[in-house]
């Protein structure tokens, strides 16, 4: 599930939802009042473009403080020669005779624009414990799969350095 993320993803929540309650809430509330006072609300876009930075600001608190409070930490156990969470992946896709590289990663990280793939995903799901040499059969939904070709595991960690995703 979506709340299975590592201790360094908590960090990272915990310290965003600082931010966000310490300094982005009272700045946002201020950027209300003063838009407020610039007359006619009905007519006011300054007034409804800070409501709307505060909701969002307070929609991604609340969305922080959930994701927080139901997670289940977890770690790679993965031995050097499997794929295991942030390893990078270098596989060949059969089907349309490219190298792609991919980095397995927690929900909360995922951007699959960059190659970086939720664990949770298909791919993500069927990397996960395989080696070098390695078919792998992806089936996307019921009426389309593919394979690739494990060609090179590079271990990696969370370093922090992969970033969370806004919503």
């Amino acid at each position: 599930m979506h709340n299975e993320l590592t201790q360094q993803d908590l960090d990272m929540m915990r310290q965003e939802l600082y931010e966000r309650r310490v300094n982005l809430r009272p700045q946002l509330l201020e950027a209300v009042k003063e838009a407020r006072a610039f007359g006619d609300l009905s007519e006011n876009f300054e007034y409804k473009a800070a409501k709307q930075e505060k909701n969002r600001n307070e929609s991604r608190i609340r969305y922080l403080e959930r994701m927080i409070k139901t997670a289940v930490v977890i770690a790679d156990h993965s031995s050097s020669d499997t794929v295991g969470l942030y390893d990078k992946v270098t596989c060949y896709l059969e089907e349309d005779d490219e190298t792609e590289v991919y980095q397995v990663v927690t929900t909360m990280r995922q951007d699959a624009l960059h190659g970086l793939v939720s664990r949770e995903a298909p791919l993500g799901k069927a990397l996960l414990g395989k080696r070098v040499g390695d078919r792998v059969h992806i089936q996307v939904n019921e009426r389309y799969g593919y394979d690739l070709v494990i060609q090179a595991i590079e271990k990696g960690s969370d370093d922090g350095s992969i970033p969370l995703n806004s919503f």
